[in-house]
């Protein structure tokens, strides 16, 4: 088969990806540090990280419009130059008080390149499940080097080493996006962004029963994503009494699970149905919670944790159902407004597992997540049972 320039983007906005998810994962494994170094709580560092997926969320709505009127590639080329300034002042933060501004500034500057990178390959792909499949496993290959590269960073010269990586990593591929993307033509380059929002229209879009329908359930796995991205390496550190080491290592196979299973779940949903493969992942997230917060010892955390990794696959049926759903030339808009609205809600799952951790325990805040898969899984079969067509 020919190597064609369209895949040569796909490879890059995975990659770009990979570099935003990044940034934000290199936290995850140091947030022990973290809370020692400011002599905050759990809690507190949940805040700043809910902060960081809420200003994530946030940008996604902007960055629809802002690739419309500009052009993706200038996009996706900011956000990924953005995310590598970011990380460098997170990583240089004195108190804890720069530290919640920095990930704030560090999940704005991220956010701007999903719902970009998303609308352009639509458009150069018909097969858009396969291909969103592809785009989402740069967040699970993320998953998988993050870990080892932030704790080999955090053993030998500290936290704020960790966090560092996240630069490094998101400059060689800015200059790379930069030099083989060629520039993309806007979709509307002489529609001012301010006349786009209307709140009537914005409304319409949201309340449409398909769209609120697919909002609710990617909300619900948005919640859970969060969470488990935040905190399954200190679940399993502190609630599960595995050394860090292991903790790590099942973070990053939690990751290679969700890769490798990522592009499958996106062509299940292709030829069958976007609610069957969404459901195999849900399915799979009850199980897998379960299993963590009901068992104990190694062999079954390495059993919760691949459940977990399918489970997070939910992104690629899901988000493939927007895009069947919405008009050509709604999606730069619509897709960036579905992701701002379900993502400001999930990016709850951080600070909410991380208060519940302080008050009743891991086990309890991690048997959370399992009920939330639980409910959005019910959601999915009441609209198939009762064949309401949403």
């Amino acid at each position: 088969m020919n190597w064609s320039y369209r895949n040569t983007v796909l490879v890059l906005c995975t990659f770009a990806f990979f570099a935003t998810v990044t940034a934000r994962l290199v936290i995850s494994p140091v947030v022990p540090d973290i809370v020692a170094s400011f002599s905050v709580s759990t809690g507190a560092v949940g805040l700043a990280l809910s902060g960081m997926w809420a200003a994530y969320a946030l940008s996604q709505f902007p960055s629809g419009l802002l690739g419309d009127r500009f052009g993706e590639r200038k996009i996706i080329v900011t956000a990924i130059g953005g995310t590598a300034a970011a990380s460098a002042l997170l990583a240089l933060s004195p108190t804890y008080g720069t530290f919640l501004l920095f990930t704030v500034v560090l999940g704005a500057a991220a956010g701007l390149h999903y719902s970009v990178a998303t609308t352009l390959l639509t458009r150069l792909f018909d097969r858009t499940g396969r291909a969103i499949g592809i785009h989402v496993s740069g967040a699970p290959l993320a998953g998988l080097t993050a870990p080892v590269l932030a704790a080999l960073a955090a053993d030998r010269y500290g936290w704020r080493a960790a966090v560092a990586v996240g630069s490094a990593v998101a400059i060689p591929i800015v200059v790379v996006l930069a030099l083989r993307i060629r520039p993309t033509e806007p979709q509307y380059p002489n529609r001012r962004i301010r006349d786009q929002i209307d709140g009537g229209l914005l409304a319409e879009v949201l309340t449409r029963p398909t769209v609120a329908y697919t909002t609710v359930l990617c909300a619900m796995g948005a919640f859970t994503w969060q969470a488990t991205a935040s905190f399954l390496p200190a679940f399993l550190e502190v609630g599960y009494g595995l050394s860090g080491t292991t903790a790590g290592l099942l973070f990053s196979l939690y990751f290679l699970v969700n890769g490798g299973v990522q592009p499958l779940i996106g062509g299940l949903s292709d030829r069958y149905s976007r609610d069957a493969a969404a459901a195999v992942t849900m399915s799979s997230g009850v199980i897998g919670f379960a299993v963590l917060v009901t068992g104990d010892g190694l062999l079954t955390a390495v059993a919760g944790v691949a459940f977990v990794g399918v489970a997070m696959t939910w992104g690629a049926p899901l988000q493939s159902r927007f895009m069947d759903i919405l008009s050509a030339d709604e999606r730069g808009l619509g897709f960036g407004l579905v992701r701002t609205v379900y993502m400001t809600l999930g990016a709850t799952g951080s600070v909410a597992v991380g208060t519940a951790a302080d008050v009743v325990g891991w086990m309890a805040a991690f048997g959370l997540l399992a009920a939330v898969m639980a409910t959005a899984l019910a959601v999915l079969a009441v609209n198939n049972v009762l064949s309401l067509g949403y």
